[in-house]
């Protein structure tokens, strides 16, 4: 008799995933390897995710429901088990960003999740944890649909010249990531400023920061660190960090003279010449 790995689906939206899985496939009477071929994936595929050694994707998701006639279960499930995989300390913030109506954010460093590449994103979280690295990155990627919704949030991103020349994963993706950040121009909901370094000292040298706003709830402040993160409603933390940021903005680019920059930097520094 086969060894049947036995989940708690009460454990983690993982764990409830893979045990409706294997209950619905059972129910339509699929071996797992016939479910594979239906979804164009082996039954190894479709075992390593019931027994939660592989986080299945969106692409899986919605041809699992349409092979198992699941009514949008699994799509609907998705979203839960990805953002499970995102850290701990993070997943609080994930979960306010997908609610919030304005998110205002400065960025020192890096290109803020939202408008990352796939292959920009693989580059960053690669850096530690690369057991994880596939069920991070596909979170991260999750988290980018709030920009496809119907009503999204209005996006407003203040980017440190620096991030524009910080090469994360060599020229190629690099350039990539600019021109992406340059489809965001004709966007209604999206502005993205950069903060170039002729401003020197400013509002917020102690590092990145979100501030979040929702429709009936009070407004949020983010700040994170190496490993954790912090979230707070601070009435008087709102208020400076809301001021720093308003100076942020008034002393970055325009979002037209911003575009310029990230266009010129992406020709000059990641362009097709021989740079040997």
């Amino acid at each position: 008799m086969a060894n049947i790995h036995h989940l708690d689906p009460c454990a983690s939206p993982l764990d409830y995933y893979g045990s409706e899985l294997r209950r619905r496939r059972e129910e339509a009477g699929l071996k797992q390897g016939q479910l594979g071929e239906i979804v164009f994936c082996t039954g190894s595929l479709i075992g390593q995710i019931e027994t939660t050694k592989r986080v299945p994707t969106r692409e899986f998701s919605e041809r699992v429901d349409a092979a198992l006639d699941a009514d949008g279960t699994f799509s609907r499930l998705i979203g839960l088990v990805l953002r499970s995989q995102l850290p701990s300390w993070f997943q609080p913030y994930a979960e306010l960003e997908a609610k919030a109506a304005y998110v205002s954010t400065y960025q020192a460093q890096l290109v803020n999740g939202l408008l990352q590449t796939e292959a920009y994103a693989r580059a960053v979280l690669g850096v530690e944890a690369p057991e994880k690295l596939d069920a991070r990155l596909a979170a991260r990627m999750e988290r980018q649909r709030v920009l496809a919704r119907e009503e999204p949030p209005v996006l407003w991103v203040v980017l440190d010249e620096a991030a524009l020349y910080r090469e994360i994963g060599g020229r190629e993706v690099m350039r990539n990531q600019l021109a992406h950040l340059l489809e965001f121009r004709d966007r209604p909901w999206v502005d993205l400023q950069v903060l170039p370094f002729s401003v020197g000292q400013h509002a917020a040298l102690m590092g990145s920061f979100t501030l979040m706003r929702f429709e009936n709830d009070p407004d949020i402040h983010y700040a994170d660190s190496y490993d954790q993160g912090h979230l707070t409603a601070n009435p008087q933390v709102i208020k400076e960090r809301s001021v720093g940021y308003s100076r942020l903005q008034a002393e970055a680019l325009s979002p037209k003279n911003s575009a310029a920059l990230i266009a010129r930097v992406m020709e000059d520094r990641y362009g097709e010449q021989d740079h040997s």
